[in-house]
């Protein structure tokens, strides 16, 4: 009895410990931001943009240090909106209804289409659709190591086109892992396929709306004067994301060349998993409605339908033919969600109040070009992707590259968040990136080498490519 009095003494003192530090990281993300805020004596900044400032600035703070997690910063910020700038006869809102600016975005077209991307996942995961084609696509790319690493990570970025990196590279790392068991530990191509999952699935993540939250969150920012369709987005997306894609192959190819010519796939077998127990006629339904879904999203253009409507298409299938219960409900990323709609509400409230305008006579617009402007934001959004949320670092920057850019929005705000999802250097950086490390052969220097290389390289390649399409 008294060892384990001990044990619990000693864990509820590590979770005052642990309150106390995330207590103390608040309060000084809150004093830090009320200093760049309030103290300077800012020329033309009103009251408004001046509190928006704060919440920005403080919410910047909050996500660095991880005081809080990141979807629990995005509603404060929608709490903080609400209470500072939408009461009525305070410092912004002037009618008692002015407060539903901020809730709007959780609403928005964006928040539905990232949903039925999110339903789509769930489903191909709860039948066992997605291991069933990556199994039979990759034993047609055959045995030899090059072919099994391109398989590999091509079916990990076609995936993560429609699916949650995270969940694609899970997936595919539950059905590589025989594979990967079945070589030679000192093999360095061992951490060739390691790092490819994660590295492809970061990067198929570029190539949609629905690829990554800051996508999302850019296609959202850009609705009210550049609407990017599905389309759209694939080809400013997609191109880029496959250079990068191809280059990483190469560099993992040759970086860990393999120790063998031929490799050993019967583990590739097909496996009993709780989607083989469900009816027939359910697993078979999924593959339609994906194809169907899909196909309708890439064609909005023709038959005038907005890819917003479209996902209630499996998210009403789904539903009503018991694909999607009440549990699979529950295993959506919500928090993704969240956090996406705190984005455009923090972009929503940089516009209205006015900072927007205000940042832009801070800066020297005039010796800036707009190829400059892109540069620097994507690389910026880019550095900082690699020390926390991407979607958080982009609700952060992008809101200012709309502003900065005036008429060119999709210049400078798409290639920020491509920008995004070429953050790759450390295990931390993306949840792919630590699904891999936790499979206990990798090294944080391992992930430098190929990060470096997409961190620098995607950037370029997303600024120049949509400015020479768009500009």
């Amino acid at each position: 009895m008294l060892d384990t009095r001990r044990q619990a003494n000693r864990a509820l003192g590590a979770l005052q410990i642990s309150s106390t530090t995330r207590l103390v990281k608040m309060i000084l993300s809150a004093v830090f931001a009320a200093l760049i805020a309030f103290v300077p004596s800012y020329t033309g900044l009103e009251p408004a943009a001046m509190w928006t400032l704060f919440i920005l600035i403080f919410a910047a703070g909050l996500w660095m240090t991880e005081a809080i997690p990141a979807f629990a910063v995005a509603i404060l910020i929608i709490g903080l909106e609400i209470l500072i700038l939408g009461r009525p006869g305070g410092v912004y809102a002037t009618g008692p209804k002015d407060w539903q600016m901020f809730v709007d975005p959780w609403s928005s077209p964006i928040m539905w289409l990232f949903l039925g991307g999110f339903i789509l996942g769930q489903a191909a995961e709860t039948t066992g659709l997605d291991r069933m084609m990556a199994r039979f696509v990759l034993k047609w790319f055959g045995s030899r190591p090059s072919n099994v690493l391109l398989g590999a990570m091509g079916l990990t970025f076609v995936f993560s086109m429609f699916m949650s990196n995270t969940a694609t590279t899970a997936m595919m790392m539950s059905v590589m892992a025989p594979v990967i068991a079945g070589v030679d530990k000192k093999d360095p191509f061992v951490k060739a396929l390691l790092l490819g999952v994660p590295f492809a699935a970061n990067i198929g993540g570029m190539g949609t709306i629905i690829g990554s939250p800051p996508n999302a969150i850019a296609a959202g920012l850009l609705s009210e004067t550049h609407a990017i369709s599905f389309v759209e987005w694939m080809m400013l997306g997609l191109p880029p994301a496959i250079v990068l894609f191809f280059i990483a192959w190469f560099f993992l190819r040759f970086a860990y060349p393999s120790q063998t010519k031929k490799m050993d796939l019967r583990g590739l077998e097909w496996e009993t998993r709780t989607g083989s127990l469900l009816p027939m006629w359910k697993r078979i339904l999924v593959f339609p409605v994906f194809m169907v879904t899909v196909l309708l999203w890439m064609t909005s253009s023709l038959h005038g339908m907005p890819t917003a409507v479209v996902s209630f298409i499996p998210i009403t299938v789904f539903a009503v033919a018991g694909i999607l219960t009440v549990s699979e409900v529950r295993r959506l990323q919500w928090d993704v969600l969240m956090l996406m709609a705190g984005g455009l509400s923090l972009g929503v409230a940089i516009q209205k109040s006015g900072l927007a305008a205000w940042v832009l006579t801070l800066l020297p617009m005039e010796s800036m070009g707009l190829l400059a402007i892109a540069f620097v934001l994507a690389y910026i959004t880019t550095l900082l992707s690699n020390f926390m949320s991407n979607t958080a670092a982009t609700n952060i920057l992008a809101p200012l590259g709309l502003a900065m850019a005036v008429g060119f929005e999709p210049i400078v705000v798409i290639p920020l968040a491509l920008g995004a999802s070429a953050a790759m250097c450390l295990p931390i950086s993306t949840p792919p990136n630590a699904i891999a490390f936790a499979m206990g052969d990798l090294k944080t220097t391992d992930f430098v080498k190929g990060g470096l290389l997409i961190g620098i390289l995607g950037p370029l390649l997303a600024v120049l490519w949509v400015f020479w399409m768009l500009g």
